[in-house]
């Protein structure tokens, strides 16, 4: 399949290529030397220290080199012979980057419009919350000289009753009664 100035041959790799694929990579995996570097807990450490102590360090050296460039080729003719698959997605990945681009757009767009509609909305929201305060504040005040108004026509009343003398003195009992009741009633 490698022709003479290192090129691969790319007739008849549809199933041929994929069956010689999967006898490659299996081959590789029943290989003695390959199987410890497919174990979950492989240590490399203890392998390179057993590698040293066993003295067999160039043999390993020259097989794992053997197993890459298997590897190598393998992964050469793969991709040769699915080319058109792997250029056809690539040219989806380039058009789905388009789409998350115009997508990203239109999010920073929307984030924006958002944005304008949030200081639309919170500005007033913001004058409504401090004008009820305000109200409020309005209301209690209100309420407070209301009280102060009753307390001073009760006190002019007083006033004018005990002026009157004597015969005004069941009259100036009530008010006082009342100027007092109002006074404890508003914590005055």
């Amino acid at each position: 399949m490698e022709g003479g100035d290192g090129s691969v041959a790319v007739s008849g790799l549809g199933a041929l290529g994929s069956a010689a694929a999967t006898a490659t990579v299996r081959e590789l995996l029943q290989d003695e030397c390959y199987r410890d570097f497919l174990n979950e807990d492989f240590d490399v450490k203890a392998y390179t220290s057993q590698s040293i102590h066993q003295a067999v360090i160039a043999e390993q050296l020259a097989k794992l080199a053997q197993g890459i460039s298997q590897l190598d080729k393998e992964l050469h003719l793969q991709v040769v012979a699915r080319h058109e698959d792997l250029l056809a997605q690539a040219t989806g990945i380039e058009s789905l980057e388009g789409v998350l681009q115009m997508m990203q757009t239109r999010i920073g767009a929307l984030q924006g419009a958002v944005d304008r509609m949030k200081a639309k909305i919170v500005e007033p929201y913001n004058k409504i919350v401090a004008r009820t305060a305000q109200l409020a504040r309005l209301q209690v005040a209100c309420d407070l000289l209301r009280r102060i108004i009753r307390i001073l026509y009760l006190s002019k009343r007083l006033q004018g009753q005990l002026q009157g003398g004597c015969r005004e003195i069941t009259k100036a009992a009530q008010s006082l009664n009342e100027l007092v009741r109002n006074r404890k009633k508003e914590g005055f």
